[in-house]
């Protein structure tokens, strides 16, 4: 049980890591919409909508690998397991 949360926590900070780089490696919060600038057909005045994306930040990051130090540290809750040793005489 041991080895097997040790492993779960290194896979879930590392899977994390690797998604919080491949979606944009963002500094800031957390972001669920983004900024477009748009040019008004008509006009030719530029604005600013809104695009609905997902955009993990560092606080996303830091909660997966928070997480993952829990799991780290909640393996050493259990004991290692060892090999019964014989006693010759």
């Amino acid at each position: 049980m041991r080895k097997t949360l040790q492993i779960i926590a290194l896979l879930l900070g590392f899977a994390t890591s690797a998604s919080w780089l491949v979606t944009g490696a963002n500094r800031g919060w957390t972001k669920t919409s983004v900024p477009v600038k748009t040019a008004d057909e008509v006009t030719g005045i530029e604005g600013i909508s809104y695009r609905k994306q997902f955009l993990p930040g560092i606080d996303f990051l830091a909660a997966a690998w928070g997480t993952a130090g829990v799991l780290a540290g909640a393996s050493l809750c259990f004991s290692k397991k060892t090999k019964p040793t014989t006693i010759t005489k």
